[in-house]
């Protein structure tokens, strides 16, 4: 078995290492740092959770150990996708670099220029960016790209998914064409072959896994629910949920939720706050700061559901997720890889389950053609919503019962007692009851839609009792007709 001391790593790097409580590399680790090493490029192609961050930080610091930087001249950049990816890359390389004098930056988002340029000013060897902040800072002309040494892309079939390629491919032509370059991905999309292609030079293939494949230390299942309706959809997911997190008990230290879209991770942590779980969310929208404290204390412990949107299926590194929950199945099948990716890492034990709908077939579909296998069923919770159901029980298929049209005209007497004649032989009523029976005269009723001038008027008044006429009914008042006195033949 190699083992880290096997392999040609800096003696400080390897005391840190050892103080981490690593022996033995991973993999990935084994076959890419001695390519590192040698000054190859490196093309890595592995799962999420298998020591990617590792590979290219060990062998950098151990390169980047002879030297000095130069102001707002960083001598390795390394390229990360988001704001939490970059800033798990900076503890690792703080983890193994403590016994070295080499300095940092991180540049993201969400934090103020200021201190990211003074850093910047006094120069620093390793400078971790998103695409982003970093090309903000060249623009502003504070940053220079002359020096780099050694260029780090990572999760590039991420920064595919997020429109970062453009960006990419424009930081490449800032750097020198003597950097060496790592370029780290879990899948191999045809547009990232291309930039490998461009901008690689004969790097040493290292492919761990299958592509796009899921780690067998994890449990997977899928629960299947039948409410078509979006509305009702949503509701039978979230009782499901929480009747699964109830039943896993213990079982369930904590838990990443991802949802699809940003306002669904705030309804979802709104609903399981509500029903007495502790629960918090994060998403793109929030501030740095708040992401920053609900993500340390999703890792220290204090928090157990982790209410997530995709921002942050590659961005965490909590190596005890006990259970990943999709909520919403990833419109991308790779997506469905990363995030379950964040349970069962190290060799430990994971449990997924994936919750879905009718609408989510096609997303299925993908999923399980990418896996090359069946995802396993799981029985859905009784939760009285598991089935297709509408608001207040009715099913979603029954139909909808018609609603009583009320009469815009008056009941007419005459009417009732025709059908009272017809019943009871009755004698012809005087002349003088047949003229009080009779109808009052009615004044010529203008064309439906306009007023006595002739103008039109607002037809939705019909409804809402602006007519002066009175409804008949069996209260009080009895018509004539049931009062009168009729003489036999």
């Amino acid at each position: 078995m190699t083992l880290f001391s096997d392999l040609k790593l800096d003696p400080k790097v390897l005391k840190a290492i050892d103080e981490a409580g690593y022996t033995a590399p991973t993999p990935i680790q084994a076959e890419a740092i001695p390519h590192a090493l040698e000054g190859r490029d490196v093309l890595g192609i592995a799962q999420t959770g298998t020591g990617k961050t590792a590979s290219f930080t060990l062998p950098m610091i151990t390169r980047l150990g002879r030297g000095r930087a130069r102001a707002r001249m960083p001598r390795s950049l390394v390229l990360a996708p988001t704001r939490e990816l970059a800033a798990q890359v900076a503890e690792n390389f703080d983890t193994y670099a403590k016994y070295t004098r080499l300095s940092k930056a991180l540049l993201i988002g969400g934090v103020a220029f200021g201190e990211q340029d003074k850093l910047i000013d006094r120069g620093v060897d390793v400078l971790i960016a998103t695409p982003g902040r970093l090309l903000d800072h060249f623009e502003r002309g504070k940053l220079l790209l002359t020096g780099v040494e050694v260029m780090v892309v990572d999760e590039a079939d991420r920064m595919l998914d997020m429109g970062f390629i453009p960006d990419i491919e424009r930081i490449f032509n800032l750097t020198p064409f003597t950097r060496q370059t790592f370029f780290y991905s879990a899948t191999m999309a045809p547009e990232i072959e291309r930039i490998t292609n461009t901008f690689l030079s004969n790097p040493a293939r290292v492919e761990i896994a299958r592509q796009a494949t899921a780690s067998e230390t994890i449990a997977q299942e899928l629960v299947s629910l039948q409410a078509t309706r979006r509305d009702a959809a949503a509701k039978a997911k979230r009782e499901a949920l929480r009747k699964i997190i109830e039943t896993e008990g213990d079982a369930l230290e904590n838990a990443i939720i991802f949802c699809n879209r940003k306002v669904d991770v705030d309804v979802l942590s709104k609903s399981l706050i509500k029903h007495k779980m502790d629960a918090a969310p994060i998403h793109g929208d929030l501030d740095q700061s708040v992401r920053t404290r609900t993500l340390e204390k999703f890792r220290n412990g204090e928090l157990r559901l982790l209410i997530a949107s995709d921002v942050a299926a590659r961005g965490l590194d909590v190596p005890s997720v006990s259970h990943v929950f999709n909520f919403d199945l990833p419109s991308h099948p790779e997506d469905y890889v990363h995030r379950i990716g964040r349970t069962g890492r190290a060799g430990r034990s994971g449990k997924a389950i994936s919750l879905m709908v009718p609408s989510d077939q096609k997303y299925l579909d993908g999923i399980e053609a990418l896996l090359q296998k069946t995802l396993p069923r799981a029985d859905a919770p009784d939760t009285g919503l598991a089935s297709a159901s509408a608001p207040g029980g009715a099913p979603e298929d029954a139909p909808k019962p018609k609603r009583a049209r009320r009469s815009r005209k008056p009941a007419n007497d005459n009417a009732e007692a025709q059908a009272t004649s017809d019943a009871t032989p009755t004698a012809e009523p005087t002349p003088e009851v047949a003229k009080a029976d009779a109808p009052a005269p009615q004044a010529e009723r203008p064309a439906r839609g306009r007023g006595r001038d002739g103008n039109r008027r607002d037809t939705d008044r019909r409804d809402k009792g602006s007519r002066n006429d009175a409804p008949v009914g069996m209260g009080d008042h009895v018509p004539d007709f049931l009062l009168r006195e009729f003489r036999t033949a």
